[in-house]
């Protein structure tokens, strides 16, 4: 197999999580190692954030990483050359069944949140994310509570009154109905939980989210 992809925290390297940062303009994104073009992303996202992507795969020196950029599971591979390497230690681990999401740093768990799942008709993807945003909330309305932590997963089940061609894409931030299974397919958590996170979790920070 190619892919020598981490399935979860038991298979993070001694120092955590490989993060990947530009160390030019930007970075350009790949189909495979040395494949085709995907996307060319620049210093920055789109909402202003510097560029973090979380590394899931490693084959020589080319590096598989997680980004909004491409749908949900599919990998951009960047030359590892282009990029500033660094590690992280935490990881989000999600139970949507349990509606609980737990810190784990250096493999125990630190911290643990009941949050709100995406309800039945729009469910929170499953799958290995990274934290891709983190912005003040209040720029973008009371409903986003103090803080947004952007994940770098799509919602390809939005509930039926939005508008279907759109792109939406999944965050952790402020909302009601914690503990219960009520959103559009974000992650509902109050502000001083909202605050212990932007304090603690890096940009490029896995996020596993399992049933």
């Amino acid at each position: 197999m190619l892919l020598a992809v981490a399935p979860g925290p038991a298979a993070a390297a001694p120092a955590g999580y490989l993060v990947a940062a530009p160390t030019g303009k930007g970075l350009v994104l790949r189909s495979a190692p040395g494949g085709r073009v995907l996307a060319r992303l620049g210093r920055r996202t789109a909402f202003g954030t510097p560029l973090a992507l979380g590394v899931v795969a490693r084959h020589g020196r080319w590096l598989g990483v997680t980004t909004d950029a491409l749908p949900n599971g599919t990998l951009g591979w960047l030359d590892a050359r282009t990029a500033r390497l660094h590690a992280v230690a935490t990881s989000l681990q999600v139970r949507l069944g349990l509606r609980r999401l737990d810190v784990v740093v250096g493999g125990h768990v630190v911290r643990r949140f009941s949050v709100g799942v995406g309800a039945s008709g729009s469910p929170t993807p499953t799958g290995r994310f990274a934290v891709a945003e983190k912005l003040d909330g209040t720029r973008y309305g009371p409903v986003w509570g103090c803080c947004i932590l952007g994940l770098s997963a799509h919602q390809p089940h939005p509930p039926s009154s939005w508008n279907p061609s759109s792109d939406y894409l999944v965050a952790i931030h402020g909302g009601a109905g914690i503990g219960s299974a009520v959103s559009a397919g974000c992650l509902h958590l109050g502000d001083a939980s909202l605050r212990y996170l932007m304090r603690v979790v890096p940009v490029g920070t896995p996020v596993f989210v399992k049933r």
